[in-house]
């Protein structure tokens, strides 16, 4: 999977626990999704493309 995640994270200048809490996640959850260590629920995918502003495309489409 083409994460990311972090990249956009960080162009917002959030931290992961920052943005663990605009998401109702933990720090944890936010670093191994980042990580590819982690697959989150669709849910929580669409919440942190909201808060990132980004579709999930942009945060998770796997390039071939």
């Amino acid at each position: 999977m083409n994460n990311q995640v972090k990249k956009y994270r960080m162009d917002k200048n959030l931290t992961q626990t920052e943005l663990a809490e605009l998401v109702g996640a933990t720090r944890q959850t936010i670093g191994l999704i980042e990580s590819g260590k982690y697959n989150p629920s669709l849910n929580l995918c669409v919440s942190i493309a909201k808060v990132l502003s980004k579709t999930l495309d942009d945060l998770f489409w796997e390039d071939s």
